[in-house]
């Protein structure tokens, strides 16, 4: 049995951090041949280090790496598994492109693909750094499939290689591991697709399992969702409030279960006063028991600039801070206590 022991009101980040300028630069030299990947891979790990540096800094609990590494978070995958080519440049949204994945094979690992980033970071902090996977829905509906004969197929077999990425994340020491799985719910006539896989996805893992999932409308799908086989879900409790307390109010919540408020808009520039933000986490505290709640922003922080995301994470972990404070004198505990089979 392994015991974590975590201030109350843990703060974590959701996992993507803005890339510094001669990161940008030595992305755009590689991809035009311009440099040898030794290159890039040096920068990525000084950037990598920079993100763990900043975290420490303002005083994060939980860390993340920052995915110097990653471009898009379903194409980093998809390059590095078999049975996908990639396309070119596709709209995500406003003025942000990717190249979206092109399922022409059979889905293999063929190895680790986060691993070794992961034992990096980790080697810099004596703080836990969460394992980071993109879930196997969002994967395959943010690809064109051109091979297999349904979706479902495509998903489960994805949720097979995500289960050895994160099995292998785990032997590497990973504590938490959180499976990004923003696609669930934009189409709720699948979440049985998405069940399954989750399944599949977190079958045999003893770590600390998260889930972030954003940017839909959680009514039709809460009592499935609430139910995945993970430990705390992590929400965006800023831009979609006005939908999930409601929700939350009249279909509950499990209360064994985390929940990460998240209390950072990450599409805005403004920066968001402390007393904004203890607001923020005084109205979860009315629906969630003060143990079960860990503090982060609403999603990746990478559309931000690096000064930006500095100073929001500040303000959050100082507006934590007091919230802290008036709970113990409340009578809370100052720290909570979560226990793993490992």
């Amino acid at each position: 049995m392994k015991e974590i022991k975590l201030p109350i009101l843990p703060t974590t980040s959701v996992g993507s951090f803005p890339k510094p300028d001669y990161l940008v630069k030595a992305r755009n030299q590689y991809a035009r041949g311009l440099i040898p990947y030794s290159t890039l891979h040096e920068l990525e790990l000084k950037a990598t280090e920079e993100v763990i540096r900043l975290q420490e800094e303002i005083g994060i609990d939980i860390l993340v790496h920052g995915e110097m590494e990653r471009g898009d978070m379903a194409t980093y995958f998809a390059e590095n598994l078999e049975g996908f080519t990639i396309s070119g440049l596709v709209r995500s949204y406003g003025n942000r492109y990717y190249k979206k994945p092109i399922v022409i094979g059979k889905i293999r690992r063929t190895k680790p693909i986060t691993v070794d980033m992961f034992k990096y970071a980790q080697s810099l902090t004596k703080k836990p750094v969460k394992g980071m996977l993109t879930g196997p829905y969002t994967i395959a509906d943010w690809s064109f499939n051109e091979y297999y004969d349904n979706k479902r197929d495509l998903v489960l077999d994805l949720a097979e290689v995500i289960n050895q990425e994160a099995l292998d994340l785990e032997k590497a020491g990973a504590l938490f591991v959180q499976i990004d799985e923003p696609a669930v719910p934009t189409h709720p006539e699948e979440i049985e697709i998405a069940k399954e896989a989750f399944k599949i996805t977190t079958r045999g893992l003893r770590s600390f399992l998260i889930t972030h999932i954003c940017y839909g409308d959680f009514r039709p799908i809460w009592k499935e969702v609430v139910n995945f086989p993970v430990h705390q879900f992590d929400l965006e409790f800023t831009n979609n409030a006005d939908k999930l307390y409601p929700l939350i109010e009249n279909e509950g919540f499990p209360r064994e279960k985390y929940i990460a408020v998240g209390v950072i808009d990450v599409h805005s520039h403004r920066i968001e006063s402390v007393d904004e933000i203890k607001a923020r986490i005084k109205e979860a505290l009315k629906h969630f028991n003060p143990e079960q709640v860990f503090i982060d922003p609403d999603c990746g922080l990478k559309t931000r600039t690096w000064e930006e995301a500095k100073a929001k994470l500040e303000n959050m972990v100082k507006a934590v801070m007091e919230v802290r404070e008036e709970l113990v004198k409340q009578g809370y505990p100052s720290e909570i206590t979560i226990k793993l089979d490992l």
